[in-house]
């Protein structure tokens, strides 16, 4: 296993990280613990979860995969062998049975909601707390285009970025991250951190994959030269680049087949460049999921790539992609279908 340094901290988490949406929704407690035995056991120490988990996220099962994270601990008593990272859930996002839709970044919520996620992962501190998605309009899950639009107040950058150093003052909270930002959301927090004298965000979870590679549209150099690096999530595009959803194939309780919201990588764009990326890689003798995770990891601003499963053949072959080495055809290839068709999924 291969570590990269969190940011400018001392931590080095693991290049593939444990993702957890599914437990609690497709996958019990026991298969939830059972990946997490695995995945320690191959060199990973990196576990990224949310109060919103699972997903689809429902009032119903809110909560359920910090608790089953919380379980592990207690029985395996590995909290200081392990990264914990979580997020808080944020406005904009149709969310109202968390809180009571009480989702705005002030101190009083993210306060209460990192008090829960504390309790249910049976922790007193969690190594990375992250902004799930950014508390003001703009573009993400999928927009590329920004329109500007009138707000009512400005963003609440400085206000948010108090209260979770006052988090990290009190040993609750050790870093802090962003998800799901823009590049002027990222240099915003930084400047105010360097303003106000207070701790600088050290990561920034987007999703990064062959079929959406927006990412490098200016955040690359932003992780660059900020030291702020990527946490790659959704490096399979929901499953599509395994190549299993080829020719209209809606396999047994997949995600896409079990959920109809699941729709961002379905679109024809995609799918014809997901036969390609399948090409591709059979013509070389690899695995399409390997080729898509290998490539994903090897990209220089990625700190830690986020994989998922929901059956331990499938952690299994992703964690094997660390032994993939793509040969410069390989990455030729990859460039040549990029070009034709760039970013058909953001």
């Amino acid at each position: 296993m291969e570590y990269r340094r969190l940011g400018h901290t001392d931590i080095k988490v693991s290049v593939l990280c444990l993702g957890t949406m599914t437990w609690g929704e497709q996958n019990s407690e026991a298969e939830a613990h059972a990946q997490l035995d695995y995945a320690v056991a191959q060199g990973i120490n990196f576990i990224d979860t949310a109060e919103m988990y699972p997903v689809p996220p429902r009032p119903e099962t809110q909560g359920r995969t910090e608790t089953y994270i919380g379980t592990w601990l207690r029985a395996r008593g590995r909290r200081d062998d392990i990264i914990l990272a979580t997020k808080v859930t944020g406005p904009g996002n149709g969310i109202k049975h968390i809180r009571d839709g009480r989702t705005r970044f002030t101190e009083p919520v993210i306060r209460e909601a990192l008090e829960g996620s504390l309790r249910r992962l049976q922790t007193d501190y969690v190594d990375l707390y992250q902004l799930h998605w950014p508390d003001r309009r703009t573009n993400f899950f999928g927009q590329l285009g920004y329109t500007p639009m009138e707000e009512k107040e400005p963003p609440h950058i400085e206000e948010t970025l108090t209260a979770l150093a006052r988090l990290v003052e009190e040993g609750k909270v050790r870093y802090i991250g962003l998800s799901n930002e823009s590049p002027w959301g990222v240099m915003s927090f930084l400047a105010a951190a360097e303003r106000l004298g207070l701790p600088r965000v050290v990561s920034i979870q987007n999703p990064y994959n062959l079929l959406n590679r927006s990412f490098e549209i200016g955040l690359a150099e932003v992780s660059h030269r900020e030291q702020v690096g990527l946490l790659a999530y959704s490096p399979l595009a929901f499953g599509m680049l395994t190549g299993k959803y080829l020719d209209g194939a809606r396999p047994a309780g997949s995600r896409i087949t079990l959920y109809s919201r699941f729709t961002r990588y379905l679109k024809e764009e995609g799918q014809r460049a997901t036969a390609e990326y399948v090409r591709l890689a059979r013509e070389h003798g690899l695995s399409p999921a390997q080729m898509a995770l290998a490539f994903v990891t090897s990209r220089p601003f990625v700190t830690s790539n986020i994989i998922g499963a929901t059956s331990m053949e499938q952690l299994a072959e992703n964690v094997a992609s660390l032994d993939v080495a793509l040969l410069d055809e390989v990455l030729a290839g990859i460039e040549a279908i990029h070009t034709c068709q760039p970013n058909p999924c953001p």
